[in-house]
């Protein structure tokens, strides 16, 4: 019994806390908004809108979801690409990944990455000749400019950046 007190009295003061300012986004919306009725059913008065909040949304890095998706944001795209082909199950991409992200969110929307799961799609990794990962290509105007294979450092990475701005 005095668990489920401490638990609810817990719980009603973390849902109770307003979010630190600048870390959350507030989104309101009217599909959010509760209908209130009087009594007589006639007349309808919306209650405030609910505020929900959710995270930043990274504009810079997404994950390719199949060919066509590939084929709409990455050989279609007019800002220059940068293609992580990457696996779950690598090691070196779990350290290059992050690395490789920091550098293209450092470069203010100059470049775009999108990031290729090998195993869930070999297609592409078999059209664009990926034999080892890590295996990053830079493309620009739909064509790969440059590649590379395995572990960079940031001052590697930010000259390969730089070279596929132009």
């Amino acid at each position: 019994m005095a668990q489920r007190l401490l638990l609810g009295r817990f719980l009603t003061s973390v849902i109770s806390r307003k979010p630190p300012q600048g870390v959350w986004a507030s989104l309101t919306s009217k599909t959010l908004q509760t209908p209130q009725y009087n009594a007589g059913g006639l007349t309808g008065m919306p209650s405030p809108a609910r505020t929900v909040h959710t995270t930043r949304v990274c504009l810079t890095t997404f994950n390719v979801q199949d060919g066509p998706d590939f084929q709409d944001r990455v050989v279609n795209s007019e800002t220059p690409v940068v293609v992580d082909f990457h696996a779950q199950w690598c090691g070196p991409c779990k350290i290059l990944g992050p690395r490789l992200e920091k550098m293209v969110a450092k470069q203010h929307g100059k470049v775009v990455m999108a990031k290729v799961d090998i195993d869930d799609h070999t297609d592409l990794a078999i059209e664009y000749e990926v034999s080892a990962v890590p295996t990053v290509l830079a493309i620009k105007n739909g064509d790969v400019v440059d590649k590379f294979v395995g572990i960079k450092d940031e001052d590697q990475l930010e000259a390969f950046l730089k070279k596929l701005i132009g």
